[in-house]
């Protein structure tokens, strides 16, 4: 093989070689481009039980309180900033921001689970399983348990969070927990409508059917208070039918005292 020939050969295994490595560079650059946000994209995990946040409300959240993110470069938003807006709103429990190789903004969000609904001169408050307070929803309203009359607990209206130790608490944690064996009741989850506070913070029972009232007093002894109420409608009422009596009360050990 000539000089020459080799020559040729060599230029234009050099000039492939080059293309090839231009291809590469530029393909690399494209790749290393910039993602922007395409858009957003939001789950609500519990939407079908619970309606205190939709996706058009999480949307004004962040666009009013994050500003844009469409259009931006994705590595340059803080999700950390996104989440504390949506956790920060009271019927958010947690919130997830991340991103996704399309080029969208992702949120996840779980809402609060209320077990009880208080009804207060200043408005209300929701409660739930584990004494966390939140104010209602003007756009929703869950169907629990209804507490209402003299209760002893004094919050602001907009307050949320976990009372301070104190006899407040302690109250709260007790009716609580009488909301939490009903619901744990097949016999009682349905069977009580209403609980009513008198003064001094004790409860009265108001059952879906009858005209009975059941004088329950302070939140305690839960359990075999209840035994008393279902005592009466296997033993008492049969006696005398339904309606019979009109107060009944299960608050004293040891003996149930009907009146008329």
């Amino acid at each position: 093989m000539s000089k020459t020939v080799r020559h040729i050969i060599n230029t234009s295994a050099a000039l492939m070689l080059a293309a090839v490595l231009c291809v590469a560079f530029f393909a690399g650059v494209s790749c290393r481009a910039p993602l922007t946000c395409k858009g957003l994209n939001i789950v609500i995990a519990d939407s079908l039980t619970n309606r205190f946040v939709s996706t058009d409300d999480v949307k004004k959240y962040i666009d009013s309180e994050y500003g844009e993110y469409a259009g931006r470069q994705i590595d340059s938003i803080d999700l950390r900033k996104v989440e504390e807006i949506l956790d920060g709103k009271s019927a958010v429990m947690k919130s997830e921001a991340y991103t996704t190789p399309d080029g969208m903004l992702n949120i996840s969000l779980t809402q609060r689970t209320p077990i009880a609904r208080f009804m207060t001169a200043g408005g209300g408050f929701y409660a739930d399983a584990e004494g966390f307070i939140f104010p209602l929803q003007e756009s929703y309203t869950s169907r629990v348990h209804i507490i209402d009359g003299e209760i002893p607990v004094r919050i602001g209206r907009d307050f949320k969070g976990r009372l301070e130790d104190g006899p407040q608490k302690v109250w709260l944690e007790k009716v609580l927990e009488v909301v939490r064996y009903m619901e744990g009741s097949r016999t009682w989850k349905d069977k009580i409508v209403q609980i009513n506070v008198t003064s001094g913070g004790e409860l009265v029972l108001i059952p879906r059917e009858g005209d009975e009232k059941f004088h329950f007093g302070q939140p305690d002894g839960i359990a075999g208070k209840f035994e008393k109420m279902e005592l009466y409608y296997t033993s008492i009422v049969p006696a005398k039918g339904g309606s019979y009596y009109r107060n009944v009360n299960v608050e004293y050990d040891g003996q149930i005292v009907c009146k008329k």
